[in-house]
């Protein structure tokens, strides 16, 4: 119950096409207690020579006393009835549709929007095909609670529309119709109480197949290199077979839940069939009055399904809500604090004071860093695997929070600016070159959307990517592929720096940009990155030593900690750690080993 609330907000700008669907409501509510009297004045009337009900007296006339006239309208009448409903439906199923998908379409772009605010650090501990399952799949579950309302809404006005006919016409009968009332609402409470926990799980499971869809679509290069295509498809399958065998189980209590309400309607059926038929033979009502009253009792169990079996099924709509909610609900861990204002002018000046972090389930990641990086240097940061160089450089951007001390840009700490206006002010080019599937131009003017087609080529100029675009069949406008996989990783990289070009911020991280491409390529990168660098505080990441020289600061840092710091020259004389690498990279063609032996390759391959 506590969904409805929220389920409603997003009602609220549809409130016309809702008040649109509870007027057809009425009508066709209205419309089905229409029904069965062409039947009864049928029976009674043309084929029996009962007289004709009073209001139909008074609305046909003298055409009354005529049995042949008669038949005909009131065939006409039966048809046009039916027309009506049909008619009816026909306009319902347009503004419910329409009310559905605008509702959906709004409850999914939240969705999408506010797992884009969540952090990394959550998105770390999170699995993306499980947040694709949260936003599309589970999505409609607002429309889906919503849209149960009209036919409930419908199912509960015929039902006491028709009750009360009957009732006028055979109390008794009218009465002996709501003996099921009492077993179909133990039905309902049964049900409710012990299918959502298993709805709730099942869904989960399903969630957990469509992430190992995800997975193994974005690792298919790893799989197919390492040849464990029957790998994946059997844990597929494993983990497809337990959703199954959970979702049968589930639908199987659903079904006997279904036999209950349509089994105990039938007796309901039976018992009044059965006394009214004796109601008959007493003359107490006529064969036309039997089959008014069957097909209001019969209109009557309907809704009661209805009702039932709506009610059942909320249990499905209220588990994708819950789990859809539950993405909604999650806090986001960085975001902008109250009374935070927008960067504008940024110098470019970023300092370090006593900065700690620590990712979930891990210690010590950061500890106690400081420094000043000012306006124009370049800063670069080395150091072992894992000593925490790009985490140190995400605590700029806001990727991640400290969990003490302060990161400043321009002398304040970055949880002042606002985080749209902060990011604005940086540029980061990946150690992954990192592309969407649209065009190269697409990709280029991501870094600055309202770019001009010049100022793209110009940026892909300035990155040494213009050439190699130009040769392309379609140049510009060549459609890359999924993560760019039409081009080389070398082309990949230009494009991103060329992005970053034209993003033209004053604070600039290079997450070793280079470290996968071959020499050849790595030099004209660094050209561009050179003239790219020019004017700009920037943040260089880098396991080759050979390219950091000229840095104005190096951060040395070991588990955590900022161990070193100062210029190439000033570390190489400390003989520190900084010597240690240096030294390394500088003798390694001396110390490379030689090649593995045939007998020990093929032990190895063993």
């Amino acid at each position: 119950m506590r969904y409805i609330p929220r389920v409603f907000r997003y009602l609220w700008p549809y409130r016309r096409l809702a008040a649109a669907s509870l007027v057809l409501i009425v009508l066709a509510g209205l419309a089905g207690l229409l029904t069965p009297w062409p039947l009864k004045i049928l029976v009674d009337s043309v084929l029996q020579g009962h007289p004709l009900p009073a209001f139909v007296q008074r609305i046909l006339g003298p055409v009354a006393t005529n049995r042949v006239a008669v038949l005909f309208l009131v065939v006409a009448g039966g048809f046009g009835v039916t027309l009506l409903q049909h008619g009816l439906t026909v306009i319902d199923n347009y503004v419910n549709t329409k009310l559905d998908q605008r509702m959906v379409l709004d409850f999914r772009s939240d969705l999408f929007q506010h797992a884009q605010r969540l952090s990394l650090a959550f998105h770390d501990h999170r699995r993306t095909g499980q947040l694709i399952f949260a936003i599309n799949s589970q999505g409609d579950g607002i429309a889906r609670m919503v849209m149960t309302v009209p036919p409930l809404g419908q199912s509960l006005l015929t039902l006491v529309g028709m009750f009360w006919i009957s009732f006028r016409m055979d109390w008794q009968l009218a009465l002996l119709s709501l003996a099921v009332v009492p077993v179909l609402y133990y039905s309902v409470g049964h049900y409710m109480r012990h299918i959502q926990a298993r709805l709730y799980e099942v869904r989960n499971m399903e969630g957990e197949s469509l992430a190992l869809i995800h997975e193994a679509m974005s690792m298919l290069r790893v799989i197919v290199a390492f040849g464990r295509e029957s790998h994946e498809h059997r844990r597929f399958r494993d983990q497809g077979e337990r959703a199954v065998d959970a979702r049968v189980k589930v639908t199987v209590r659903q079904t006997l839940f279904s036999l209950a309400v349509n089994g105990t309607t039938a007796a309901g059926t039976a018992l009044v069939l059965g006394f009214g038929a004796y109601r008959v033979m007493q003359g107490k009502l006529t064969v036309g009055d039997l089959l008014v009253i069957m097909a209001y009792i019969a209109a009557v169990y309907q809704p009661l399904e209805a009702i039932s079996t709506t009610v059942g099924s909320l249990q499905e709509v209220f588990t994708s809500l819950r789990i859809a909610f539950e993405l909604l609900d999650t806090e986001p861990e960085v975001r902008d604090a109250p009374g935070a204002i927008a960067l504008t002018h940024c110098a470019g000046r970023v300092a370090f004071d006593h900065a700690d972090f620590t990712y979930k389930g891990r210690r010590d990641t950061l500890r106690d860093v400081s420094f000043d990086a000012q306006p124009g240097q370049t800063i670069a940061v080395v150091g072992p695997t894992g000593a925490g160089k790009t985490t140190l450089i995400s605590l700029i951007p806001r990727f991640y929070e400290p969990n003490g001390g302060r990161v400043l840009v321009d002398g304040r700490d970055v949880r002042e600016w606002t985080l749209r206006s902060l990011r604005e002010q940086i540029s980061i080019v990946m150690q992954e070159p990192l592309l969407f599937s649209g065009t190269i131009t697409d990709n280029i003017r991501y870094g600055r959307l309202d770019a001009t087609a010049e100022e793209v080529i110009e940026a892909a100029t300035a990155a040494n990517a213009h050439d190699f675009i130009m040769a392309l069949p379609e140049k510009y406008e060549t459609q890359l592929g999924e993560r760019g996989a039409k081009l080389s990783g070398g082309e990949r990289q230009r494009i991103c720096v060329a992005r970053a070009f034209l993003k033209n911020a004053p604070i600039l991280i290079l997450d070793e940009p280079t470290s996968s491409i071959d020499s050849k390529t790595e030099a004209v990168i660094l050209d561009a990155l050179d003239r790219l660098m020019v004017g700009r505080t920037t943040f260089l990441i880098a396991h080759r030593l050979s390219t950091i020289r000229r840095a104005d600061t190096i951060l040395v840092l070991n588990h955590g900690q900022l161990e070193e710091q100062g210029t190439h020259e000033q570390l190489v004389e400390r003989g520190g750690l900084y010597k240690q690498l240096h030294d390394t990279q500088t003798r390694w063609p001396e110390r490379r080993p030689a090649a593995p032996s045939l007998s020990v390759a093929t032990e190895a391959g063993a």
